[in-house]
């Protein structure tokens, strides 16, 4: 497949990944306030996130060249570290308020149709990131496959929740969302970095 292809079907994934967050955070985002969810909230906002970073990585895709990359990547790092922020702190709020919360049927729906979506997108993103040896759509891959692991685990914390009453079960599946969160900001911060260093490295042609 030639350049131009695989290019076509980044983009073609990362539209389908926006329009499905496009809905989705709406979705989510009214179910978690009728049930006073945290995981719910949380996976809400890491929607809003996948949806900045599929709009980074079009932007990208669309002028390929080392400017783009390496601040496309610092700008996926960022959001990652506000979504790291905004879990703690409604994390923190929910245990020192003692809210518990209700169940969600529509939640359930919604995170287990979104754990299937986000993996067979993940898996396209990186086989096509890997043949472009595109960084950034590599990168936006794993904020997608850590979108599906975060629906997994909200998924988990709303089905005790609604089977055993377990309502602590709905606040710490957001614990996931930090671990991954941190790793991936990490990794897109210490990217761009790279990236950085590499330009530095580039001849200058005299003027």
């Amino acid at each position: 497949m030639d350049q131009m292809a695989l290019l076509k079907r980044g983009l073609l994934l990362e539209y389908l990944t926006l329009g499905w967050n496009v809905v989705g955070v709406i979705l989510v985002i009214l179910a978690a306030y009728a049930a006073r969810s945290v995981a719910l909230a949380g996976f809400g906002l890491d929607s809003l996130i996948e949806i900045f970073a599929s709009v980074v990585v079009i932007w990208q895709l669309r002028g390929m060249h080392l400017n783009r990359e390496r601040l496309a990547l610092r700008l996926i790092g960022i959001a990652f570290l506000v979504l790291i922020i905004y879990i703690l702190a409604q994390l923190l709020y929910t245990f020192l308020s003692g809210t518990r919360p209700a169940t969600s049927v529509g939640g359930i729906v919604w995170t287990a149709a979104t754990f299937a979506a986000m993996l067979l997108l993940a898996f396209g993103k990186r086989m096509t990131g890997q043949k472009l040896q595109n960084e950034v759509l590599l990168t936006e891959g794993r904020v997608t496959l850590v979108d599906a692991y975060l629906a997994g685990a909200v998924l988990l914390g709303l089905l005790l929740n609604t089977l055993f009453g377990w309502w602590w079960a709905d606040p710490l599946a957001s614990l996931v969302i930090i671990y991954y969160g941190i790793r991936e900001a990490l990794h897109a911060l210490h990217e761009s970095q790279q990236i950085g260093k590499e330009s530095s490295d580039l001849p200058t042609i005299p003027g």
